[in-house]
């Protein structure tokens, strides 16, 4: 539901120049970088040892996806300050930027991305057009988008209630709009969609809810160990992605496909992101935000949630063999977010502009 391994750290991490020098070069890198030479390893781990994430795991996969991603969400329930949400309900010009792009503007343009991918890549998997469509459904992150608006001196209110807002949406718009773009059954190749739909909001919705609910008794002890919360939370993450490459692996997809994919992906991705920040600007401009709402309306509206992504993918696609090709775009435009909107944070607090 939001990158919480980095959580409200990430700050510290833009400009950490000084914990690098404390903690030494590797302790440094593993603060700032952790979970991206988490997912690094993850996938090597798929290629090296594919049998650890099939059937016969230790762990069956289906309580990963299952049971990861409501206690994912019970713990992201028990993380929400209620009270710096409420802050954020004034600006309906705001919401309506981040909502629409989200919801909206980026899944019209994965739409189009779709249609014209077979002529500009030809012979791409089809298992990748649906995870450029399916990143673009995605809702918002909550850590990262925050932190990096606080750091950039902006409505940082705006920025949670928005991202939350777009997290909570998404649990219901994210599989209604991969039914829709993509016009197929979603359980799995062969269940119904309605079934599915209840089960992820079961997954999601009830442990979220569970966890706001307990929020006020806990949450001197949960605010005392976000960095834990964080590390349980992606811990699921990383081992659905493992087990996804673990799959693809053993069926030959890779030994299929190799690796000549991925050039064209990375830059694609890069492409994606690169128009969605401009025209968010532009929108920005056009309704004349003031300085501290354009700035939350871009952390938040170019910002696709990799945490929620993994699993909700797992329970979308179910145990599709080319899960790890459909994770593929989400995976790429993580490092793409964080690398570039950490740069804009820094140089956005530096200038005031």
């Amino acid at each position: 539901m939001g990158e919480t391994l980095d959580a409200w750290k990430q700050a510290d991490s833009v400009a950490g120049v000084s914990e690098l020098r404390q903690n030494g070069r590797f302790s440094g890198l593993w603060r700032k970088h952790g979970f991206l030479m988490g997912l690094v390893m993850a996938v090597m781990a798929g290629f090296v040892y594919p049998q650890g994430g099939g059937k016969e795991a230790w762990l069956p996969p289906v309580w990963v996806s299952q049971g990861g991603i409501a206690l994912i969400l019970l713990m992201q329930g028990l993380s929400l300050p209620l009270d710096e949400v409420r802050k954020g309900l004034a600006s309906w010009k705001l919401h309506a930027v981040i909502q629409g792009f989200t919801f909206v503007v980026f899944p019209l343009a994965g739409w189009i991305l779709d249609a014209a991918l077979p002529a500009l890549w030809p012979g791409i998997p089809t298992s990748l057009r649906h995870g450029f469509l399916y990143l673009c459904v995605l809702p918002s992150t909550i850590s990262t988008s925050v932190v990096f608006t606080a750091l950039a001196r902006g409505n940082t209110a705006g920025a949670l209630f928005n991202a939350a807002l777009s997290n909570l949406a998404g649990v219901i718009l994210t599989p209604v709009l991969v039914h829709l773009l993509m016009m197929q059954t979603m359980a799995g190749g062969g269940g119904e969609f309605g079934p599915l739909l209840g089960k992820i909001s079961l997954l999601t919705l009830l442990p979220f809810a569970v966890g706001m609910l307990l929020r006020p008794m806990v949450r001197e002890w949960v605010d005392g160990h976000k960095v834990w919360v964080g590390r349980i939370s992606n811990a699921v993450i990383l081992y659905i992605v493992y087990i996804a490459f673990c799959d693809s692996v053993t069926s030959g997809i890779w030994a299929k496909y190799g690796w000549r994919m991925m050039i064209p992906a990375v830059v694609l991705t890069c492409g994606l992101f690169g128009v969605m920040s401009l025209l968010v600007m532009a929108a920005c401009r056009g309704l004349g935000l003031g300085r501290g709402d354009r700035i939350a309306a871009y952390f938040c509206g170019v910002k696709k949630t990799l945490a929620m992504g993994v699993p909700l993918a797992a329970l979308i696609f179910g145990a599709d063999a080319d899960l790890s090709l459909i994770l593929l775009p989400v995976m790429l435009y993580h490092p793409v977010q964080l690398l570039a909107n950490g740069a804009l944070a820094a140089r956005w607090a530096a200038d005031g502009k």
